[in-house]
């Protein structure tokens, strides 16, 4: 992803750049903030254009100064004075509310940028689905974080920079024609008017073209660097996150060899773009020690001949620099066009896969089928030639067939391989295989996978998530965490804490049955959620979802014997030395 060099502008280089600007900018240009947005536009060229009046300014007033200490009048150096006071107050005017709009539109572009990813990412359960998209999105939390905010501030930055050359370029051309006078060619009658413009032209032009090719190799090496960092840092917070079972194990060693390992990534990229800078660096280097010697060394046969006074010659010597350093705006934003465009490609990248999982759901790449996963007016679940494959396209379920009625209870057992992506596969997490699986319509559903997610935050919080902490009243909350058996935490409801630290996982799981309790759902679908509890847990946890949830249905999965009287059905789910596996019922057995 990203380009290796800076070819010339081609067609498919155009069309990638305008389908940049569809998904970055034209939706954002075309939001519900549009008027503000395009208001600050506005006001960003306007004082634009003021920066460069006062630059245009400040050059007749240096032309001015030098002619005033030419003729050593002091009261011409008295007036010069006293407008460079003016200039300057008005160029920190200009300048400060300048820096005020354009950091506004900055952060108000990545916020809706931000936003949109974000909306895109957290629905749908792409946040999960990406991890097995086989598209070039690595990190997209980086992407999101990183990515957006060198884009956005870069993009605008270089605009900026852009429209005030441009501005400078049209303007410095007329007064460098004005004040370089005309230069005859050696050696014939022939004379160059405007001789200085010409050779700004000729030391941009050729400054421009060396700088491209010495910087050709600066988008590779930084696209690489960008993605290596972010590989860095995800390894480090990885490790950080699992940190209590990494201690565990000892495994500390294992994950520094890693993180050595990724860094060694970071240190052949950072390598690989110090080498692509060292051309450029040294070039641009050379390139503007000479800027301000040279056009003084061109123009200075004609004040030595009388042709200027001391103030044009400084004039032209300032509108050449000026002029040149429009010219050149390509060579030196070359590093900040590398990093802006290897981000704008990561992003556009994130915003195709998002799109991509959008419009094809989970497609299987091999035979182009997949489980849909639909939502129907029946109440009832029904499962219809359902196929379950692994991602290496191993058959683990052949032509499944299921139907569950509301308030049913069933109790799935056998092959964990089976029943964990049939739990999935209906939780519309599993694509491998075809087949329909049909939800009653509403969200009043709840998966409880085997170990609850627990969001950093209160503890009423973590007990009411996903729905807001306020939702519930503190009696409802006092009786969810009774109901499970862990009413000792009551009196912690508005401590924050990393409870998935703090809290065994035994605790963790009646924290996650707790939310059965508090929400109340009308189908439930559990992975094993219990079985940290010992038999006699189970067994009273099982009563009291009868007593509290008497309507619910219930799907589980579960290894333990003993609670098939809790249930009107039982799902046993075996494999095969076939590829296919065998799915049988058996009606509900005794308690043993």
């Amino acid at each position: 992803m990203g380009a290796a060099a800076s070819p010339p502008v081609s067609r498919g280089r155009v069309s990638q750049l305008l389908r940049q600007f569809r998904l970055l900018v034209a939706p954002y240009w075309r939001s519900e903030r549009k008027w503000r947005i395009r208001a600050a536009t506005a006001w960003l060229v306007l004082l634009t254009m003021a920066q460069v009046g006062l630059a245009i300014w400040i050059s007749y007033w240096n032309r001015e100064l030098f002619d005033a200490l030419e003729e050593r009048s002091l009261s011409d150096l008295a007036r010069q004075t006293l407008t460079f006071v003016l200039i300057f107050v008005l160029t920190m005017a200009v300048t400060a509310a300048h820096l005020h709009i354009k950091r506004w539109v900055q952060l108000d572009w990545r916020k809706w940028m931000t936003s949109q990813l974000l909306d895109r990412w957290m629905a749908h359960a792409h946040l999960y689905r990406l991890n097995y998209s086989s598209a070039d999105h690595d990190n997209p939390d980086g992407r999101i974080a990183e990515d957006v905010r060198i884009a956005t501030d870069m993009a605008i930055t270089l605009a900026h920079s852009l429209l005030f050359s441009l501005l400078i370029l049209g303007s410095f051309v007329d007064i460098l024609l004005e004040v370089s006078g005309t230069a005859p060619v050696p050696g014939t009658s022939f004379a160059v008017p405007g001789f200085m413009v010409a050779m700004a032209f000729v030391y941009a032009g050729v400054g421009t073209v060396l700088g491209l090719m010495l910087g050709r190799p600066l988008i590779r090496s930084t696209n690489v660097l960008q993605a290596v960092e972010a590989n860095f840092r995800f390894g480090l917070a990885r490790a950080r996150e699992h940190s209590e079972p990494v201690a565990m194990m000892r495994g500390e060693r294992f994950e520094r060899r890693a993180a050595d390992q990724q860094f060694a990534d970071v240190g052949r990229g950072w390598n690989l773009q110090t080498l692509a800078y060292l051309g450029i660096v040294s070039f641009s280097t050379g390139y503007g020690t000479l800027l301000p010697v040279f056009p003084i060394l061109i123009a200075a046969p004609q004040y030595i001949g009388g042709a200027m006074s001391l103030g044009l010659l400084m004039q032209a010597a300032q509108a050449f620099q000026r002029l040149t350093s429009a010219l050149s705006w390509p060579v030196d934003n070359l590093g900040d066009l590398a990093r802006c465009r290897a981000s704008i490609d990561r992003i556009v990248a994130l915003y195709e896969d998002l799109d991509a999982l959008e419009r094809r759901g989970w497609e299987n790449d091999a035979s182009g089928e997949r489980i849909r996963v639909i939502h129907s007016h029946h109440p009832e679940l029904r499962i219809s030639g359902l196929r379950l494959e692994s991602p290496s396209g191993q058959v683990l379920l052949e032509d499944f067939e299921l139907h569950v009625r509301r308030g049913e209870r069933i109790l799935i057992t056998g092959d964990p391989a089976l029943t964990i992506s049939l739990f999935k596969a209906v939780a519309g997490l599993w694509p491998w295989g075809r087949g329909e699986i049909s939800l009653p319509e509403g969200r009043d559903m709840m998966f409880l996978p085997q170990r609850p997610f627990l969001p950093e935050g209160t503890l009423r919080a973590v007990l009411s998530y996903p729905q807001r902490a306020t939702r519930y009243s503190d009696a409802a909350l006092h009786r969810a965490l009774e109901c499970a058996g862990i009413s000792w935490l009551a009196p912690r409801l508005d401590e924050s804490e990393d409870w998935s630290r703090s809290l065994s996982l035994r605790a963790q799981q009646r924290l996650g049955i707790a939310r059965l309790f508090l929400q109340q759902p009308g189908w439930v679908f559990i992975e094993e959620a219990t079985d940290a509890f010992d038999l006699k847990d189970e067994v009273c946890t099982m009563e009291m979802l009868h007593h509290e949830l008497p309507s619910t249905t219930l799907l589980n999965i579960s290894l333990h014997n003993g609670l098939f009287h809790f249930y009107d059905r039982k799902l046993v789910l075996t494999r095969q030395r076939e590829p296919a596996a065998r799915a049988r019922e058996a009606a509900a057995l005794p308690e043993a």
